[in-house]
């Protein structure tokens, strides 16, 4: 199954901690950032879509594609 958004690691948006979120919706709650990035991330590569890591801001800070690349490098790596 394709997602369009991919998975977002984000701040909790009414307690303390950190969701992983698809389409809106939570996969996951987490106490520290560590373990949601890492839970994101493994959800990501399960799905083949791409990860955004957010700040407690909420902008984005890194993103991971572990997906079909629409913009891979151009370097050959």
């Amino acid at each position: 199954m394709k997602r369009g958004g991919g998975v977002h690691t984000v701040p909790a948006a009414s307690a303390r901690g950190w969701w992983n979120k698809l389409d809106g919706r939570v996969l996951s709650r987490h106490r520290l950032k560590s373990e949601a990035v890492a839970a994101g991330r493994e959800i990501a590569r399960g799905l083949r879509v791409e990860h955004s890591i957010h700040r407690e801001d909420g902008q984005i800070s890194e993103k991971n594609s572990y997906g079909n690349d629409p913009c891979p490098p151009k370097d050959g790596r």
